[in-house]
């Protein structure tokens, strides 16, 4: 699946987009996985209550299923005016 990273955690991650071949059943475990790969990412997904994610550019909750998801995004939240 492709998982993208949008402002401050792109910049945390140094990419703003990959692809990852993963297990995992939930959005939690993909980041648990991500997490385990890199300090950068460790970093990144310190603090979950600042960040947001949509699976198939629809937002969602982290304890949401993976299956049949093709995109994955992260982004902090957004505030509008």
């Amino acid at each position: 699946m492709d998982v993208l990273y949008f402002a401050w955690v792109r910049e945390r991650i140094g990419l703003p987009k990959e692809r990852v071949e993963t297990n995992a059943i939930t959005v939690t475990d993909l980041i648990e996985e991500l997490r385990a790969k890199e300090e950068r990412y460790e970093v990144a997904f310190s603090d979950l209550s600042a960040l947001r994610v949509a699976l198939d550019q629809e937002l969602s909750d982290f304890d949401a299923p993976l299956a049949g998801v093709r995109e994955v995004a992260f982004f902090p939240p957004m505030t509008g005016g």
